[in-house]
């Protein structure tokens, strides 16, 4: 199945970003996935499926509430992203005309 591939490659990067850790600086981190993407677009399709299928496996941040938008990432959206092993950024139609999604992009590439 190929969801559950996906996941476990999900599964094994954030295993691989845990353990790449030192012994004396060692990462906690609150979330393993971070999902990024424009709820407008994507948020009751293939957005709410993939993170149903990621929750089954590993802790996921999503912006499950529509945060309230601004010029700036919320701090909300600041602490999930650096206590995020990963991100999944979904890009989709209108994705790029989105100044939020931006914004938290330039974060997690950061």
């Amino acid at each position: 199945c190929n969801t559950w591939n996906f996941i476990m490659t999900i599964q094994q990067t954030i295993d691989d970003s845990s353990s790449s850790s030192s012994s004396t600086a060692v990462s906690l981190k609150k979330y393993d996935v971070f999902i990024n993407f424009h709820g407008e677009d994507t948020r009751k399709n293939f957005t709410s499926h993939l993170q149903a299928a990621l929750s089954k496996e590993v802790i996921t941040f999503i912006d499950e509430n529509e945060l309230e938008k601004g010029d700036e990432i919320s701090s909300v959206l600041i602490k999930a992203i650096e206590g995020s092993y990963v991100s999944i950024v979904i890009f989709s139609e209108d994705y790029a005309s989105s100044k939020w999604c931006l914004n938290e992009l330039v974060k997690i590439l950061d």
